[in-house]
């Protein structure tokens, strides 16, 4: 028994060696392969990964003239495993920030990890990153990425451009492209184009020292990969109509929309106030954008595509095209108005020459012969009773854009509101209304909700007698064949063509015809162009009424077509009419021949007009 002793140590001794030595290739086997968190360490001090952000495309007008371009910024990174104790106060004096702000993110960052990097200041000026890299060696586990930042050489636009914006986790989760510190498309074009626009990242790898210099390419650069940049995009925008459009519109509230008719191209989209699109880039996006946020004018608040207004005394060229349409009105069909329409309620209507057929009823935009009209198209027999009359005239009004969505490649754009039936029968009850409780849509009133994007295509439906194009802000995406085809199918309203050169001829009279003829929008007219309008005093039972008006010109082969809303500022003739009058002949001539109305336009401030509030 004594002779077998020193065996079975020897075997306990030898079990105990095996048992450690697998317990060590295991352990290291478990750190080399299964757990990376040391090999991204010791990574970590010796290589520097950094994100080659590629530059956003580019966006010009139509004429080439560049609207969005780029500019250098640097975010300063932060390894927190990686830092050391530094003086916070210097650091603090070259990025002219607070001491408890600095210690704030680099909390943040640890937070989020200690051996990644973070952002722990953005978007750092060329200015302040040279005074920064002279003393970056003093800071270890910091770095400097580059990075570009939005610029706008002229100052307009800004709805329909939009703004970038920092992604949030929900993005990141839906697009796992993005991480923590990227920038996406947030509103307008940026948004819309985001995945034409942000190009693809890239990444270097870099050999680091000890003082965080970087010291070369890591393996010369086999592993890094080039940034590829965004696709430029060339816009439908006029920049010297829209910067036009902006400065008759200071002072103002309201929208216009002014479109190339036979191609469905947005010339210019103008949202009263606006705001200068270089205050939501960089460090001071943030706090500009609360700002602007706050502001009772609502700056950030797209009114071209977002705002409903009722259509006003602009609806009844609809009417008319739907009654020419259905039989129910003839051209020379003549109706009397004494200051109004007599039965139920009633309507008023102001002074002109009486009686009135079709075209004249469209020159002197008389409520009395729309009420007539909208009472024989709903109430027509063919259709057996009001609730049928009322579906052909909705189905009629919707084929012109009206109550839908027209799709425009602008974010946020709203349907505006056509009634239903159901509407009616919660609202009177069923069977409790008629063609005469609801006379009010006979003059554009009522329960329409239209957005001047809307009345801007309807002009153009007019103008191409009976069709329009998708209203669209982008002429081409440079490098691709998107949206070749998209907006190149034109779309047609249910009207027989042969009707629109009455509602032209009326539209022309109604700029054109003579004093005393009952015109109301002589005062639009321009010398030596035909230009055909309508115009409306949009109802606003919360204040003065809403200034609008139609447009398109020239009369044969039309080149523009416009919709003009000022809010509460009264008779569409006022304001609304020479605002789209100037423009036209901007966009036609590059000059204005009446000084005079330009300047009484530029000094008006209509402000002190607003709404009412309850």
């Amino acid at each position: 028994m004594a002779q077998n002793v020193p065996t079975d140590r020897r075997n306990i001794i030898s079990g105990i060696i095996i048992v450690v030595f697998v317990a060590i290739i295991v352990r290291l086997f478990y750190i080399q392969v299964i757990d990376s968190r040391y090999k991204l360490s010791a990574s970590n001090n010796v290589l520097r990964y950094i994100t080659q952000y590629p530059a956003r495309g580019l966006v010009y007008d139509r004429n080439g003239e560049l609207l969005v371009s780029n500019k250098a910024a640097y975010d300063l990174m932060i390894i927190p495993r990686q830092v050391s104790p530094f003086d916070t106060t210097e650091l603090c004096n070259v990025l002219s920030i607070s001491k408890e702000t600095l210690i704030a993110s680099i909390r943040e960052a640890r937070i989020y990890s200690t051996f990644k990097p973070s952002i722990l200041v953005k978007q750092l000026s060329s200015e302040t990153y040279a005074v920064l890299q002279e003393k970056l060696y003093k800071y270890t586990g910091l770095y400097v990425q580059p990075r570009t930042l939005r610029s706008y050489p002229r100052k307009i636009a800004g709805h329909i451009l939009g703004y970038v914006g920092e992604v949030d986790e929900r993005t990141i989760k839906k697009h796992p492209y993005y991480q923590l510190g990227d920038y996406i498309g947030t509103s307008g074009l940026e948004r819309s184009y985001e995945d034409e626009l942000k190009g693809k990242k890239g990444v270097n790898v870099y050999l680091v020292d000890v003082h965080n210099r970087i010291k070369g390419n890591y393996s010369n650069g086999n592993f890094d990969t080039l940034a590829t940049l965004g696709n430029d995009l060339t816009c439908t925008i006029d920049a010297k109509l829209q910067e036009y459009g902006e400065k008759l519109m200071v002072n103002k509230i309201g929208g216009i929309v002014a479109i190339e008719p036979k191609t469905g191209e947005v010339l210019a989209v103008i949202s009263s106030p606006s705001y200068d699109p270089d205050l939501l880039v960089g460090r001071v996006r943030s706090a500009n954008f609360r700002l602007l946020d706050s502001d009772t004018l609502k700056p950030l608040f797209n009114r071209a595509i977002m705002a409903l207004y009722p259509p006003g005394s602009t609806f009844k060229i609809v009417n008319a095209l739907i009654g020419l349409h259905e039989g129910v009105v003839r051209p020379e069909t003549r109706y009397s108005c004494d200051g109004g329409y007599r039965v139920g309620r009633g309507v008023g209507c102001h002074h002109h020459p009486s009686p009135l057929n079709l075209i004249g009823s469209v020159q002197a935009s008389c409520n009395t012969y729309y009420c007539n009209v909208f009472r024989n198209i709903i109430d027509n027999k063919k259709h057996g009773g009001v609730e049928g009359g009322f579906s052909n005239w909705k189905s009629h009004v919707e084929s012109f854009g009206f109550g839908h969505r027209l799709n425009i490649d602008q974010p946020n754009e709203l349907s505006g509101t056509v009634p239903s039936i159901s509407f009616y029968d919660r609202y009177f009850r069923k069977g409790g209304w008629s063609s005469l409780t609801i006379i009010s849509l006979s003059i554009g009133q009522g329960e329409l909700g239209t957005t001047p994007l809307q009345m801007a295509n309807l002009t153009a439906s007019i103008a191409n007698k009976g069709h329009y194009f998708t209203p669209h802000l982008v002429r081409e995406v440079i490098g691709t064949d998107k949206n070749a085809s998209r907006f190149k199918e034109p779309i047609y309203t249910t009207i027989d063509s042969t009707w629109f050169k009455y509602i032209a001829d009326g539209m022309d009279l109604a700029v054109n015809g003579l004093p005393g003829s009952g015109s109301t929008a002589r005062i639009a007219a321009i010398p030596g162009i035909t230009v055909c309008g309508k115009t409306g005093t949009a109802q606003n039972p919360h204040g003065n009424d809403h200034s609008v008006f139609i447009a398109y010109a020239p009369k044969e082969n039309p080149k523009i077509a416009i919709a003009v809303y000022v809010e509460n500022a009264g008779f569409g003739a006022t304001w609304a009419a020479p605002i789209a009058s100037l423009m036209i002949e901007k966009y036609l001539t590059d000059s204005i021949a009446r000084p005079w109305m330009e300047q009484r336009l530029l000094d008006a401030n209509l402000l002190n007009r607003r709404a009412k509030k309850n």
